[in-house]
């Protein structure tokens, strides 16, 4: 008997720690104002409202516990240096479109509808100036595609 109720504190113990630590899990971080982002796409123009991750540690974070990215939204990972970019999907729960955009704006790549929780690295094969996710799904719906331009302040300074 004695060994049982052992048993039993030790378990609760070991809730309420668990119970007690649910406050301190990742959440999603704040980036700050919105701003407006455009794709020119053929004859269309399709404009986004995202956050910008303009710091290590917003890049590292991205959309990481987000539960959800609205069809309008998106995240631009901007980068000090025109460079190889690679992304993965870890914690993060939602479907993404992942594209890779050249300092001029043009998009090299994209990688469509990135699972989420997925470990695999998606690369840019090549150096980029920046990476806009968008919802899963969303470049396709948009008939989105490599060679379209990007247009936000960020690629302007670029030039």
């Amino acid at each position: 008997m004695k060994k049982i109720y052992t048993t039993l504190t030790s378990l609760l113990v070991l809730a309420s720690a668990h119970i007690a630590n649910a406050d301190e899990m990742p959440s999603a971080m704040n980036f700050g104002p919105r701003e407006t982002l455009t794709i020119v796409s053929g004859d269309k123009t399709h404009s986004f409202n995202i956050e910008v991750a303009d710091t290590r540690a917003e890049r590292a974070r991205g959309y990481m516990f987000r539960d959800t990215v609205a069809v309008d939204e998106g995240m631009l990972f901007e980068f000090e240096e025109v460079e190889v970019a690679s992304i993965w999907m870890k914690n993060t729960s939602v479907f993404l479109d992942v594209l890779f955009v050249q300092p001029n704006g043009s998009i090299l790549k994209i990688e469509h509808s990135a699972k989420p929780y997925s470990l695999r690295s998606m690369t840019s094969e090549a150096p980029v100036a920046a990476v806009l996710e968008l919802a899963g799904g969303q470049t396709n719906a948009r008939g989105i595609k490599a060679g379209d331009i990007v247009q936000h302040e960020f690629f302007t300074s670029k030039k």
